[in-house]
């Protein structure tokens, strides 16, 4: 593909409360065995996009030792691969990222020394399968500056915490309001930007000498009247998970057949990290109803609509609901759990109870674990 790709992966959102106090966004673990940066690169995999940069800040250790290698992405080569880069002091720069165009634009010596014509933008925090080139060659044909890629939600539901557009019949962006307190639209950005590379670099400078940081007030609002921006409609699966109910509500999706089916068993495939672990261990008597136990998980007592992440013990008589575990959790015996998101590395002593009455729980507790 003749495009390079970024991956936003260095915010952080406090309505992701509890979840992101120790991890990245980015990092948040989906769906039994995958992290929300890997269905972005997975895409710029698939999509046959060789150069890779992911744009880490915000508690990035987590999310750096899931990229400690790059193989797992088919990104392990001589020419290309996956680049990482953290705010780094240098003579030309002092602080932190302070905005999204601030992190590409502290790194633009990687564009410079990059060759490809195009460059394909996106956030490591986002859940979809798709085609880059689709919308590479939809930005070609429209003779576009830049194509964001957009999606219709549904009239109901509440859009005003999205960046919201409006096109005309053309499909040409005539607005965008990010965030807006009353939305005229419920046409939403995906947080996917295709531009031409070396108008990258122009539109990044002019913002840097003029104290401007944010990708989307800064370039996007700013320059909507002047360049010709374009909206590419993403009519399958996509969703967000900048906060607690949207990330609980992801996971929940995962239960619905047909979207384990897009995702698993579709092609495309979403790769990651692989770890070394034995398939999930069901103990005698154990009831299991429309939930996902990934690797390395002992399951005793009842688990219903619930989502077990990597290495979770649940012990005898234990009954969890509605709930998503994260990894490396051990409940002890007794316990019940609904409506809640555990915590990794979490120890639930036995005979607990926990329950999110009107919104999800998060569950941190910090017993030692080899001396109940």
């Amino acid at each position: 593909m003749r495009a390079l790709g970024i991956v936003l992966a260095g915010g952080n959102s406090k309505r992701m409360k509890e979840l992101s106090d120790k991890r990245a966004v980015c990092a948040m673990p989906v769906a039994g065995c995958y992290r929300s940066i890997d269905f972005a690169l997975s895409n710029m995999e698939w999509s046959h996009i060789q150069k890779v940069a992911v744009l880490t800040q915000y508690n990035s250790r987590s999310l750096n030792e899931h990229l400690s290698s790059s193989k797992w992405w088919d990104f392990g080569r001589k020419q290309g691969g996956m680049y990482l880069f953290t705010p780094a002091l240098t003579s030309e720069s002092n602080s932190w990222y302070r905005g999204t165009a601030d992190a590409i634009a502290q790194n633009l010596s990687f564009l410079k020394n990059s060759h490809e014509p195009y460059v394909v933008i996106a956030s490591g925090d986002c859940i979809y399968k798709m085609d880059y080139n689709e919308v590479l060659k939809y930005h070609i044909d429209k003779k576009a500056d830049i194509t964001v890629v957009v999606k219709d939600m549904p009239a109901d539901m509440s859009v005003e915490r999205y960046g919201t557009v409006l096109m005309d019949e053309d499909s040409r962006i005539l607005d965008f309001e990010e965030k807006p307190i009353v939305a005229r639209s419920n046409t939403i950005s995906c947080g996917i930007y295709v531009i031409r590379r070396r108008q990258l670099i122009d539109l990044l400078e002019k913002a840097q000498d003029e104290g401007r940081y944010d990708f989307v007030q800064d370039i996007l609002i700013r320059y909507r009247n002047v360049k010709r921006i374009y909206g590419y409609k993403l009519d399958s699966y996509w969703s967000n998970i900048a906060s607690v109910e949207d990330y609980y509500r992801t996971n929940m999706d995962f239960l619905k057949p047909e979207v384990r089916d897009y995702f698993f068993r579709q092609y495309p495939p979403v790769n990651s990290k692989v770890i070394d672990l034995p398939p999930a261990k069901y103990n005698v008597g154990v009831t299991m109803h429309n939930s996902i136990a990934a690797a390395g998980c002992i399951i005793n007592g009842t688990v219903e609509n619930s989502v077990l992440f990597q290495k979770v013990y649940v012990g005898n008589n234990c009954i969890i609901r509605n709930s998503i575990i994260l990894n490396d959790v051990y409940i002890g015996d007794n316990t019940c759990i609904e409506n809640c998101i555990v915590e990794s590395r979490d120890t639930l002593q036995a005979n607990a109870y926990y329950k999110g009455e009107n919104e999800v729980k998060i569950v941190v507790e910090k017993n030692e674990r080899y001396t109940m």
